[in-house]
């Protein structure tokens, strides 16, 4: 497995609970092309958070990603805009987010919906500023 370095710890407070995971961060151009393809396998506390510096419209896709995964599209707040749940390997579909986000996370695939994790919920990690 190809690894950015450190991990840092993420959570998503969803229904009054919070759900943590160990994240690589992908911050450089290098780093978000790439993501998670090439991965077998994606830990069930695991994930990756794409850092894009400002507010876009992001599109991702499957191709060379051999593991299903959630995509959670993250407003500069940490407010969970959309989700695309277990996108498909491999797939070449381009999901987007449909309006302006800052961040991307991926998780396992299956993830949100066996946590309860749904958009509106709310992403705390030093990256999306939480302040009213």
């Amino acid at each position: 497995m190809i690894d950015f370095g450190p991990k840092e710890n993420l959570s998503i407070v969803s229904n009054n609970k919070t759900h943590t995971f160990s994240v690589e961060i992908a911050d450089t151009p290098v780093e978000t092309n790439r993501g998670l393809m090439f991965r077998d396998e994606i830990g069930l506390d695991e994930g990756m958070l794409f850092e894009f510096g400002e507010a876009r419209i992001a599109s991702i896709w499957m191709k060379n990603t051999s593991v299903f995964l959630d995509i959670l599209f993250v407003r500069a707040d940490g407010q969970i805009l959309k989700i695309e749940h277990s996108a498909k390997p491999y797939s070449l579909r381009s999901i987007t987010s449909e309006a302006l986000v800052t961040g991307v996370l991926e998780l396992a695939g299956g993830q949100a919906h066996a946590l309860g994790i749904q958009a509106g919920d709310l992403v705390q990690h030093s990256y999306f500023s939480t302040a009213p």
